[in-house]
């Protein structure tokens, strides 16, 4: 974790007060590097602060903010000085301002409340392309309203296939190519999707140790908890929808979907342009904590040699305690998913031992009808990866390139 002090940075906005928007706070008072924190709610919130305060307070997957901070020895309140004619409260010494008006970015007091860097976490504002002064709402608002580079926790998705990614946008994973971010170009930035951070610093690995042309092609399986945008219980599809599965009850249900995972990797990690690559997700009914499955076809270089299981672990316990150290966490143990649920931090968490790999020779014709074959060896491999797809692992790695960013700007 990049070191910090107590309010070395101003304040930092955050949009959005859903899944990793409410953790996101819960993050930055923990660790107290923004001077101030204001929220946008966007609207009224039950009978008032006082409720905004308890919402905030408690969690259903990861308990009361008070044990997050400071395990059993929590101190009975946390929350104090609550004005509600101005928005405000403390929390655990924090300022924290809630803005409870307006739902479209442009609109928001971003400038006018001092805050420079922003995060949307809303998800509903997620192409760099629409003008900041849509009617409708745009990421680039946050700029119309104050904000010098706003940053969105989710991956982008240009609507219109027509146009390319704007000169001023990037998407960046902590770890992998955060140090492609350029202040004085970039205003909008991406901090890809929860899936993607954890398979980038699975797959980076291998390609910095085995290189791009040893991995044939390689595919992927998120099994992945809940979100919000599931139904509780079935309900009627919207109009106009394609996938019918999305409208059942996620407590019920494994349900088969999509992910831009693919997509987004080839973003952060340009070698996987040349990988034949597919991603896939199927949600599960658990509250958080999700597992990566990933299959990879290769082939080394020498023909003598074959990848083994040994070497597959090897390369990622050399990266948990090198270059890799705080993003990686290398595990013999015999994980299941409720223990990585809130772990501390890690952007992945390898279950070396359910690693495996196979061997078998490929036999290719040396020319056309002559009869004469090559033989290479060819191997399969499958690597586990954990994450925790709210608290432990995206939100500590959302946390960490804001505050990367922020040491750039104050």
């Amino acid at each position: 974790m990049i070191t910090t002090k107590n309010g070395e940075f101003g304040i930092l906005g955050i949009n959005g007060m859903g899944r990793i928007g409410k953790l996101s706070l819960w993050h930055h008072i923990s660790r107290k590097a923004f001077s101030e924190i204001v929220v946008n709610l966007g609207r009224e919130s039950g009978k008032g602060l006082q409720d905004i305060a308890t919402f905030i307070e408690k969690d259903s997957s990861y308990g009361r903010l008070g044990n997050y901070l400071y395990g059993v020895n929590a101190p009975t309140r946390l929350i104090e000085n609550l004005d509600e004619a101005n928005g405000t409260m403390t929390i655990d010494g924090v300022k924290v301002k809630v803005l409870r008006s307006a739902r479209n970015p442009k609109d928001i007091g971003w400038g006018e409340n001092g805050a420079r860097l922003v995060v949307d976490t809303t998800g509903a504002f997620a192409d760099p392309t629409v003008p900041g002064d849509n009617p409708k709402g745009a990421l680039r608002g946050h700029l119309e309203a104050g904000a010098e580079i706003v940053i969105l926790s989710a991956p982008f998705k240009i609507k219109d296939k027509a146009l390319n990614m704007p000169d001023d946008a990037i998407t960046t994973v902590m770890g992998i190519n955060d140090e492609d971010f350029d202040i004085r170009k970039h205003k909008v930035l991406s901090a890809a999707s929860c899936t993607t951070t954890c398979l980038s610093h699975m797959m980076k690995p291998l390609i910095d140790h085995l290189g791009a042309d040893e991995i044939l092609s390689a595919s992927m399986v998120t099994i992945h908890a809940t979100t919000s945008s599931q139904n509780v219980l079935d309900a009627v599809p919207k109009a106009g929808a394609g996938d019918l599965r999305k409208s059942r009850s996620v407590m019920n249900n494994i349900i088969l979907t999509s992910t831009g995972a693919a997509e987004a990797l080839k973003l952060v990690i340009p070698e996987m342009a040349g990988i034949g690559f597919m991603a896939e997700s199927v949600r599960i009914p658990t509250a958080s904590g999700s597992l990566v499955i990933l299959t990879l076809n290769l082939q080394a270089e020498d023909p003598d040699r074959s990848i083994r299981r040994a070497e597959i672990n090897n390369i990622y316990k050399t990266a948990a305690e090198g270059p890799y150290k705080g993003y990686i966490v290398y595990s013999e143990e015999q994980n299941v998913s409720s223990d990585i649920v809130g772990f501390p931090q890690a952007a992945t968490i390898i279950e070396a031992r359910e690693n495996h790999t196979r061997t078998a020779m490929m036999r290719v014709q040396a020319t056309h009808d002559s009869g004469h074959f090559l033989e290479a060896p060819v191997t399969q491999a499958v690597v586990f990866g954990w994450y925790d797809n709210e608290l432990g692992s995206y939100t500590n790695m959302l946390g960490e390139r804001i505050v990367s960013i922020a040491r750039k700007m104050f």
